[in-house]
């Protein structure tokens, strides 16, 4: 039997990229697994009775976690009922906690320690993967687990890919979190750049704000142009002044599957200047769209953006990341080149995932 983890899932609010994750698997491992969730203990999604696991049982986990939050869990863990499976993503609360909300700040060192005692533990990326190992050798920890790694799918919006042979009109879209680690901001400095030129093109920030940096000064304090916290979020604030000069940027806090699909069809790129990412997953469903990509040079991201389609960028170079945006927006035989590399190049689905997961399982 393999049961699954829904506890944060089965009452999101919101579409983050790790529910997401959780929820696309869940939907495609189907009757293949039981659903549960973490109450004093794991329990049936469908009601409140207790699971009795058995040692050739499952129970397979894509959520983040501490023993705060679940009380039990680390001896839950000591006691092995069963084999256990986890989803890992990435550090990113430990390596750049000046830029993370406070709460994940203090929950992931525990984390990190709790996957140790699994059974099997799937990176999202070979990076993260590295980073997890490389994390438990520094705590001198001996870890039960393998690690080992996972592709994520593409199809966010469960629908074949799409091929682009005709350059769309001159829109980008930046699908994300606005926070300080996706870089945002950044992002704006790139386009007024061009504006100034006289480059005309729309952009489209797309994800809710992060609640905790809603008064709080950005990662890139330099391009604030004298801003304070007292004027609200810098991010917003800056958007709202660049509407008022007659620059074509819109926020969109909320968007659904099919508004999100109108987007990227009206879209000629997708930017992600972030500077870091534990996959780097809108950049392979941007390709799935067959929408061509910038993306910070990551070696994470990298690992999805050499097989294709996307043009890698060095992080923050104010001056590569214009030249590379102006490119593409302005020269057609470039951008049919990665069209056509977005579209030939293989990418994973979610049923992929799935099977993957299962055959790891089988191991």
């Amino acid at each position: 039997m393999i049961y699954f983890d829904v506890t944060k899932i089965r009452r999101a609010g919101h579409p983050s990229g790790l529910n997401r994750v959780s929820a696309r698997l869940r939907d495609e491992l189907g009757a293949a697994i039981t659903p549960t969730y973490w109450d004093e203990g794991f329990r049936e999604s469908k009601g409140w009775k207790k699971i009795r696991f058995s040692p050739e049982d499952w129970l397979v986990t894509g959520e983040l976690f501490s023993e705060e939050e679940r009380p039990g869990i680390g001896e839950f863990l000591r006691a092995r009922p069963c084999r256990t499976a986890a989803i890992y993503y990435d550090a990113i609360p430990l390596k750049f906690p000046h830029i993370t909300w406070p709460r994940s700040v203090a929950r992931h060192p525990h984390y990190l320690s709790l996957l140790a005692s699994f059974d099997r533990v799937l990176a999202i990326s070979k990076a993260s993967a590295a980073e997890l190992r490389e994390y438990w050798h520094w705590q001198g920890r001996v870890a039960r687990a393998t690690v080992g790694t996972i592709e994520l799918g593409a199809d966010f919006s469960r629908r074949p890919r799409t091929a682009r042979s005709t350059p769309p009109p001159p829109a980008l879209l930046c699908l994300g979190i606005l926070e300080p680690r996706k870089n945002q901001i950044f992002l704006l400095e790139v386009c007024e750049e061009l504006w100034r030129e006289g480059l005309k093109f729309d952009l489209h920030l797309v994800g809710r704000v992060n609640p905790h940096f809603e008064n709080r000064l950005p990662f890139n304090l330099h391009l604030l142009k004298g801003m304070t916290s007292h004027q609200g979020n810098p991010l917003i604030t800056r958007i709202k002044a660049l509407r008022k000069a007659g620059r074509p940027v819109t926020h969109h806090e909320g968007m659904d599957d099919v508004a999100l699909l109108r987007l990227y069809a009206a879209t000629r790129a997708t930017i992600f200047p972030t500077i870091a990412e534990g996959c780097g997953l809108p950049v392979i469903e941007s390709l799935w769209q067959g929408v061509p990509c910038l993306c910070s040079d990551l070696s994470v991201l990298r690992e999805n953006a050499d097989g294709g389609g996307c043009w890698p960028v060095t992080v923050n170079d104010l001056a590569a990341w214009t030249a590379a945006l102006r490119r593409m927006l302005t020269d057609d035989t470039a951008w049919l080149a990665l069209a056509a590399e977005a579209a030939a190049r293989p990418l994973p689905t979610w049923a992929d995932t799935a099977r993957q997961l299962r055959a790891e399982l089988s191991k």
